[in-house]
């Protein structure tokens, strides 16, 4: 292999892996996953899309779960420090399980966080 060759061969292949690179943490708007009336159906939600949006759409959405949870609970009261740790430990978990829906991955963190109580 002449080195040419050699060198277009491996700009193409870092080309390539760039591309790879970039399209795997590409962000999608929310809206993407909205209905035709622009309804996102949260209890379908998967941690992929929740993890591949732009923070401030995982913000909001962090912050909608908090209310259905706590309202669930019964509970009136939001916790700032707290709400944004959670929030990241579910990004983080739904990263390393994108296949999980995200209710399913706050259920489980859910369950975590009481039984270290």
């Amino acid at each position: 292999m002449t080195i040419t060759r050699f060198l277009t061969s491996t700009a193409c292949a870092a080309a390539m892996t760039a591309a790879v690179s970039f399209s795997a943490n590409a962000q999608t708007e929310l809206s993407a996953y909205a209905d035709k009336d622009g309804f996102i159906n949260v209890q379908e939600l998967t941690c992929a899309q929740l993890a591949n949006t732009y923070q401030e759409d995982a913000d909001m959405l962090a912050a909608w779960y908090s209310g259905w949870y706590n309202g669930l609970a019964k509970k009136h009261y939001a916790h700032i420090t707290r709400a944004k740790a959670g929030e990241h430990k579910l990004i983080v978990y739904c990263k390393a399980n994108p296949g999980k829906k995200v209710i399913q991955a706050i259920d489980i963190l859910l369950k975590d966080e009481k039984t270290k109580k």
